[in-house]
């Protein structure tokens, strides 16, 4: 699939806080039938997925989405209650909680879902079975059990400088629909949702999620983003209605300019696409980048309905050692695992493709004595860098 298309969402002026630039996204006009509230959990949580297998991640909240199957509004539901004056205090301990699946139906019209794991769960099993051919280079254990146990880091939006008040002092705009977040002016997330009111609800939620080891450290080293400021053409404003043409003109212009170059990495990128779930309508799907080297990549997870109207979305930036773990591992996948043939569609020599598999973190997976036959061997030179 090429590109995700913000259909039905339109960007006004961005925000900014220190090293924080917010972009608000606004719906021409409101989901109605499909609606998600939120789901707070304890910080850490356990999910069970499958038979053998279990997922361990930071989990500080999860989405419940509610449709309806003829198109009338659906309502969200669920608050806490506690007793009046009763201070909100952070939990003793922290227990762990079991989650039966990334998405689970807990009613006939709602699912519960955890944003972001959808997305990170695809990458982390992205050719988790590993060999399929039992080439020689490959230990019987690569064959058996494949890339297991595949660890990732991320940071708490809470570690990110500056987030957490940008969030904060950041004034929501009537109609908004979700926000596109920025730190040192790369972009770090898109969060988008279906109603205004559940985005107001969920607002906050930007600094439980997780963010990439690139966005931690360009909040804890960029100096303050600048803003955009409207330059308006005062010869041309004669009139109250020519003032609002020119600033209609600035909104354009800023959405373009947006759209087109800040947004484009994530907007014009190509992504592999998987159906997790049917919600009636509307169908919520994970994407995976293409890991082109050099670029930024986002994972995704997104609900669109049939006309492909974006009712859902949030991403996830991978670094570039996460894009090169992803790119060689696509790269092994399209040549059946043959080490000869990947080195080949890599333009490097066997022992640098070996130096890289290392390098990965995959290095259990080929057997010792060739690992140490292409130890010695120069990993790459420059004559057969990609």
């Amino acid at each position: 699939m090429n590109g995700i298309a913000l259909k039905g969402l339109t960007t006004r002026p961005a925000q900014a806080w220190g090293g924080v630039r917010l972009v608000p996204l606004v719906r021409d006009s409101p989901i109605e039938d499909l609606r998600l509230d939120p789901r707070i959990y304890s910080a850490y949580g356990v999910v069970d997925v499958g038979v053998r297998m279990t997922y361990s991640t930071y989990i500080p909240h999860g989405f419940v989405a509610t449709w309806t199957s003829d198109g009338s509004p659906a309502a969200t539901y669920g608050t806490q209650l506690r007793a009046p004056g009763t201070p909100e205090r952070p939990p003793a301990h922290m227990p762990l909680r079991f989650h039966h699946r990334m998405a689970r139906r807990t009613d006939k019209n709602r699912l519960r879902f955890l944003p972001l794991h959808l997305a990170l769960e695809g990458y982390l099993t992205l050719h988790f079975g590993g060999p399929e051919i039992m080439w020689e280079e490959w230990s019987h254990r690569a064959v058996r059990q494949g890339l297991s146990p595949r660890v990732e880091e991320a940071y708490s939006g809470a570690a990110i400088t500056g987030l957490e008040e940008a969030l904060r002092v950041f004034e929501i705009h009537h109609g908004q629909c979700g926000v596109l977040v920025y730190v040192a002016d790369a972009l770090a997330a898109a969060f988008v949702v279906p109603h205004p009111a559940d985005y107001r609800v969920l607002h906050t939620t930007l600094v439980n999620d997780l963010y990439g080891e690139l966005i931690y450290h360009y909040g804890v080293l960029s100096p303050p983003v600048p803003d955009f400021h409207a330059r308006l053409d005062d010869t041309r404003i004669r009139s109250l209605a020519d003032l609002r043409s020119q600033a209609r003109e600035q909104q354009e212009a800023w959405a373009r300019f947006h759209d087109r170059l800040m947004a484009g990495a994530l907007l014009d990128g190509v992504y592999t696409s998987g159906t997790v779930y049917d919600l009636g309508p509307y169908r919520l799907s994970r994407l995976l980048p293409s890991f082109e080297r050099r670029r930024e990549n986002h994972l995704a997870e997104t609900i669109t309905d049939s006309s492909g109207t974006l009712a859902y979305l949030k991403t996830f930036r991978l670094s570039e050692n996460q894009v090169r773990r992803g790119h060689l591992l696509s790269t092994l996948a399209a040549a059946d695992w043959h080490l000869a043939d990947t080195a080949t569609a890599l333009g490097i020599t066997l022992p640098a493709l070996v130096h890289r598999i290392e390098s990965a973190g995959f290095a259990s997976l080929l057997r010792q004595d060739v690992r140490d036959r292409y130890r010695n061997p120069a990993p790459e030179t420059a004559a057969h860098r990609p």
